[in-house]
C-alpha cells in the first residue's frame, strides 16, 4: 500500500516531539545536565534517543535519565565538533 506525501509528511510529524528542558550545567564526563519542565510516562521512551535542534539537526543522544520520577534529570551526550547552545530548543522523535 502507497502513501501519499501529504500522509507520509503527517506521519512524520507525529513523531517528533518537543523537550522542555531547564539547562543545569556540565557534567565531569561532559555531559550537559538538564531538568525536565514538564514530564509524563510516555517520554521515557526518549531513552538512548538522538537530540535535534531547531534546525533538525543531530546535536547529541540523551546518556541518561535519571532522579525523581515527576521532574528528571536528563543527560545529553553532545557529539564532537558540534556546536551547542543551551538554549536552543531541543526535539526527539519517538517510534
Amino acid at each position: 500500500m502507497l502513501i501519499s506525501s501529504t500522509k507520509q509528511g503527517d506521519l512524520l510529524k507525529k513523531n517528533w516531539v518537543k523537550l522542555n528542558l531547564f539547562y543545569i550545567g556540565q557534567s565531569t564526563k561532559k555531559h550537559q545536565i538538564f531538568r525536565a519542565k514538564q514530564w509524563n510516562k510516555s517520554l521515557e521512551k526518549i531513552f538512548k534517543n538522538i537530540i535535534y535542534n531547531e534546525k533538525y539537526e543531530k546535536i547529541g543522544f540523551i546518556k541518561d535519565i535519571f532522579g525523581p520520577i515527576n521532574f528528571p534529570f536528563i543527560s545529553i551526550k553532545i557529539l564532537p565538533n558540534q556546536s551547542f547552545n543551551p538554549n536552543d530548543k531541543f526535539f526527539t522523535k519517538i517510534a
